[in-house]
């Protein structure tokens, strides 16, 4: 998997600078280096699915009070490519609380070097995590309205 999109035509084209989400939490900011490569020089799809998925753990971890474990990728939309040296932003915000579960969005921005504090979107994710006890099992979380 890649993260440059092939149904995307204009991936290629120097995309738009965007704001950076004010409704979400910044929970994780990281660089990816040479070794993260594909062999057409772009980030593995699978490393940056990995960060977005630790980062969209943060917000319902801290939320549950305890572990989670990740129970269903709804989407995962890569919209740019991530490439080596970008700074990469993830916010994430809850979406939904169930009786045991949480769902978050997730959205990853890139820094590209030389942009000057100028932001892309590369991917969006929603991702849902099941609060667990110590041995493994589903918990409830506390309700609250979002």
């Amino acid at each position: 998997m890649s993260t440059t999109p092939s149904a995307n035509p204009g991936a290629n084209n120097p995309a738009t600078s965007v704001q950076l989400p004010t409704d979400q939490e910044l929970v994780l900011k990281v660089i990816p280096m040479p070794g993260d490569c594909n062999a057409n020089g772009d980030i593995f799809g699978g490393w940056v699915m990995a960060q977005v998925d630790l980062a969209g753990s943060v917000v319902p971890a801290r939320y549950a009070g305890g572990r989670m474990a990740t129970v269903a990728v709804n989407e995962f939309i890569f919209k740019q490519p991530v490439r080596v040296g970008d700074i990469l932003s993830f916010f994430a915000k809850l979406t939904r609380i169930g009786r045991t579960s949480i769902t978050v969005k997730v959205e990853v921005y890139a820094e590209r070097f030389g942009s000057q504090g100028k932001y892309i979107k590369v991917t969006e994710a929603s991702l849902t995590y099941v609060a667990i006890d110590e041995n493994g099992h589903p918990r409830e979380v506390p309700k609250a309205t979002i």
